[in-house]
């Protein structure tokens, strides 16, 4: 193998929002400067910080703990940098492989002291836990423990502490980066991202993110992607595309990786298994050519030179499919298409019909499915689901008492909702174009709460958000052998949320867009990992944003007055919520394909 996770049964906690954090008070949030996606390859990073702090002579002991938390932020050699810090004995002793907790906010309070010996506790905000292969999860809580310290030499070390590491969150993302692994959507039409934690030099990335590749997709996602890395191996070191093995990942040059693995690799699998591995490394920043061999031979004879990521752009998972389709709307419960000088009817019935209200387009925009109103009271169902193509006729699949907005499959003619807060459904249109409904597997899910209000499917189809109870989830989408599906492995995001989350949709494979139920910062964008939350900017925005849909370029909503835009390619200084010139003044719903 190329390089070994340091110590790979670690734990890291990070702050719930991550690089930007949401910090609660009140019931009011106070959330980062706005910030906006970017693509692939276009991310100004800073350099990993590898210097942690060493013993220094003199050092009072509560500086000397504090020292020794940011040295914990370094997993080189067991820590070896941390173990400093301790006598020998408890050097000896220390198990930092039981869990990593990074905490925000550390309080060091003194609890005794005499000349030779100290104890102190620790108490501050428990944020969030890193599993093994840098697999972030948030968490909340206090974090307590106490340390024992006394004089060795006549300098202050740590003698008795509990298992496990401690890090500040500051000094944490100083030393650890986040990158993408991309594993394959079930058709292999694209990559899906698997965000991890990376603790790494620029020269020793390479080989860690192929490691991380070959070792397989986090276990929630496991059974929504496939691999073809998964059986192979990376005998020796990671080159430069020429063999040089200087400054491999830094500049310019490319990389060379030769696998070693199963002969029987179909020419599609080889292809799939190139786009796993530029895509990976693309994604951190390390440069092609990247010439890829497989048991001494070329990966592909039609790329000995290397592969770049024209090579494999079938599988881009920057590619907005949705880009032809275009903006349409929700107007007085029909169907209209946006343009940039005014709307237009969508010919058939979902343009005609008055009483729809919410819909959600397929990806090339030919099918649709709404969500309509029956007319009848309660006890009796007061809305029905309608399928069909756009321009055409709609047909009644499936009546409930409520329906979540619908949202469809990236692969396949079928749409997603919710009946009633709690039965997930998928309705797929049959060769004569009649609804087909089928049951999703949520027991999973039953855990979350009582109500689901959202349900939106990712873009490659191997995750979908929801809401439940006013709470963010990201959870795998999974295809049993018989054909059915179901929900899995729920993830909490958006913690520290503050306001009960009011919709959701997907930017990117990585990023969601959410909108709360509070009158300042009213839309953020989490990372589908939780890492993350930024603030999106709130001016023009009158509260509340009821409705939210987005693509890679742009998010819409629909406020208390009208539908706004936000460019992301904006400029920073320059980024704020525009009204949709065609809907000016017109209360609707913004509608994106899928």
């Amino acid at each position: 193998m190329t390089g070994r996770w340091h110590r790979g049964r670690r734990r890291v906690a990070l702050a719930a929002a991550g690089l930007a954090t949401a910090v609660l008070a009140g019931g009011c949030a106070s959330l980062p400067e706005s910030s906006s996606p970017m693509a692939i390859g276009t991310i100004t990073r800073d350099p990993v910080t590898v210097s942690v702090p060493v013993p220094e002579p003199g050092r009072e002991p509560d500086s000397m703990l504090r020292d020794f938390f940011a040295a914990s932020t370094d997993p080189t050699d067991a820590h070896l940098a941390a173990r400093q810090f301790l006598t020998p004995a408890a050097a000896e002793r220390w198990d930092d492989a039981a869990s990593t907790t990074v905490v925000d906010k550390v309080d060091v309070l003194q609890e005794s002291r005499t000349g030779d010996e100290a104890s102190y506790a620790v108490r501050a905000n428990r944020v969030g836990q890193l599993d093994d292969g840098g697999q972030y999860q948030t968490a909340e809580g206090t974090f307590e423990a106490k340390f024992r310290m006394t004089r060795v030499g006549g300098e202050w070390r740590i003698d008795d502490l509990p298992p496990g590491v401690i890090m500040d969150r500051p000094q944490f993302l100083k030393t650890y980066k986040r990158e993408a692994l991309y594993f394959l959507d079930p058709t292999g039409n694209t990559v899906v991202p698997d965000l991890r934690w990376v603790s790494a030099t620029a020269e020793e990335m390479p080989g860690r993110l192929v490691d991380l590749l070959i070792a397989g997709p986090k276990p929630g996602l496991s059974g929504a992607v496939r691999n073809v890395a998964g059986n192979l191996s990376v005998p020796g070191p990671i080159t430069k595309a020429d063999g040089r093995n200087v400054g491999v990942g830094v500049g310019f040059g490319g990389v060379r990786i030769d696998f070693l693995g199963a002969e029987e690799l179909s020419p599609e699998d080889r292809a799939l298994l190139a786009s796993q591995v530029v895509w990976t490394l693309a994604a951190a920043e390390i440069s092609g050519p990247y010439v890829l061999t497989l048991n001494g031979r070329p990966l592909d004879d039609r790329h000995v030179d290397g592969w770049s990521t024209a090579d494999v752009s079938t599988t881009d998972p920057r590619v907005a499919a949705n880009s032809s389709v275009g903006l349409h709307a929700l107007a007085g419960g029909s169907l209209v298409a946006v343009t940039d000088t005014g709307v237009s009817a969508v010919p058939g019935y979902f343009g005609s019909a008055s009483v729809l209200r919410s819909i959600a387009l397929s990806r090339d925009g030919k099918l649709a499915a709404a969500v309509a109103a029956t007319g009848r009271s309660a006890p009796e169902q007061g809305n029905v689901l309608m399928i069909g193509p756009t321009d055409g006729t709609g047909t009644p699949a499936l009546e409930a008492g409520s329906l979540t907005r619908p949202t469809w499959s990236s692969f396949e003619p079928t749409a997603w909702t919710v009946a009633d807060g709690v039965r997930v459904v998928r309705v797929t249109l049959d060769g004569s174009g009649q609804p087909v409904v089928s049951p999703v597997d949520t027991r999973a899910l039953a855990p979350l709460g009582e109500t689901m209000t959202e349900l939106r499917l990712s873009s490659d189809g191997a995750r979908a958000a929801v809401i439940v109870d006013g709470k963010v989830y990201v959870v795998s989408v999974v295809q049993g052998e018989d054909g059915t599906y179901a929900l899995t492995s729920p993830r909490p995001v958006a913690t520290g949320l503050g306001s009960p989350a009011l919709s959701l949709d997907w930017s990117s494979g990585d990023t969601i867009v959410v909108a709360r139920a509070a009158s300042e910062i009213p839309v953020v964008s989490v990372s589908v990992d939780g890492s993350r939350m930024d603030a999106l900017p709130s001016r023009n925005l009158s509260p509340p944003v009821s409705s939210v849909d987005a693509s890679a370029n742009s998010a819409f909503v629909a406020d208390s007055r009208a539908v706004f835009q936000l460019n992301n390619n904006d400029p920073a200084g320059d980024r704020y919520w525009r009204e949709v010139p065609a809907l000016a003044g017109v209360k609707a719903i913004p509608v994106l394909p899928g």
